[in-house]
Order: structure tokens, then C-alpha cells, then sequence
């Protein structure tokens, strides 16, 4: 029991460390962006925040066996079905996120669809695809990892060539 705690725990803190580092990394390009604009604005805690809960929901579905119920004709398959799959599964859950978090704040489920329903198309389609592309490396190491065998990429990876 304490191994897997502890396994699950390293897995959440790397996941965790990636997604930060990919949302501060877009934070601070949205913030340079609107600084050029006149608008102060520098959210990092927002990026933690995101990562925590993003980390979590990415462990959720791997927990259920999302995306490996069913083997891919290739390892890129695999890849690809479970890089569209977490993507679904990380906007589903960040719907039901911020209905709730609207709902702590007093906001009716409609009124937060509204404020969603606010924004443009474009920019909609512009966070998926950046979430897409942030998700894409995280699960070819996944799957890579799951392929050669427990250890071996960290081996790979962080051993001496001999």
C-alpha cells in the first residue's frame, strides 16, 4: 500500500510539474501579449492551481484505464487515441470545474455557461489545440514507458551509457 501511494504520488508530482511548467510557460506569453497592450496581468498562481487540478484529473483517467482498454495497431495509435482521449476528458472535467467553482461563487449553472458562451469560437479552439499539443508529449512518454517496461525509459534516460 505505502509503495503505491508512493508511486502515485511521484506520478502526480511529474505530471504535475510538466502541466506548470507548459501553462506558465502560456501564462507568460498571454501575459507579454497583454502587457504590449497596456494590461498588467501575471496569474503563475493560477498556473498551479490549473496543474494541480489538470494532474489530478490526468491520474483519474489513467486510474480508469482510459485510452487502454483497447491496444493500438501501433504505439503512434496509441498515442494519438489517448492524447484525443485525456483532451475530452480534461474539457469535460473542466466544465464541471468551473460550474461548480461558479456555483461556490453564487452563480447560477446557467450563468457560467453564459460566461462561457462568451468568449469566441477561436479562442475555444485555440486553448484545446494548445492543450492537445501540451497532453501529445505527456502521453507518448506514457506510452513509451509502458512499452519498454517498468524502469527502462528512466534508465534510458537518466543512466550512463556505457
Amino acid at each position: 500500500m505505502g509503495e503505491r501511494l508512493r508511486k502515485e504520488l511521484r506520478a502526480y508530482a511529474v505530471t504535475f510539474l510538466y502541466l506548470y511548467v507548459c501553462l506558465a510557460a502560456l501564462l507568460l506569453f498571454k501575459t507579454a501579449l497583454l502587457r504590449e497592450a497596456g494590461v498588467s496581468y501575471l496569474p503563475f498562481g493560477i498556473a498551479a492551481v490549473k496543474a494541480l487540478i489538470l494532474g489530478k484529473f490526468v491520474l483519474l483517467g489513467e486510474a480508469a484505464g482510459l485510452g487502454s482498454r483497447r491496444a493500438g495497431k501501433t504505439l503512434l495509435h496509441s498515442i494519438v487515441r489517448k492524447t484525443v482521449l485525456f483532451l475530452v476528458l480534461l474539457v469535460a472535467l473542466s466544465l464541471v470545474e468551473e460550474l461548480v467553482v461558479g456555483r461556490v461563487h453564487g452563480r447560477s449553472f446557467a450563468q457560467t455557461l453564459a460566461e462561457y458562451e462568451s468568449r469566441s469560437l477561436l479562442e475555444i479552439l485555440a486553448t484545446c489545440l494548445l492543450m492537445l499539443l501540451v497532453l501529445a508529449p505527456l502521453m507518448a512518454v506514457q506510452e513509451v514507458n509502458r512499452a519498454l517496461g517498468p524502469g527502462r525509459l528512466r534508465s534510458l534516460l537518466l543512466d550512463r551509457p556505457q
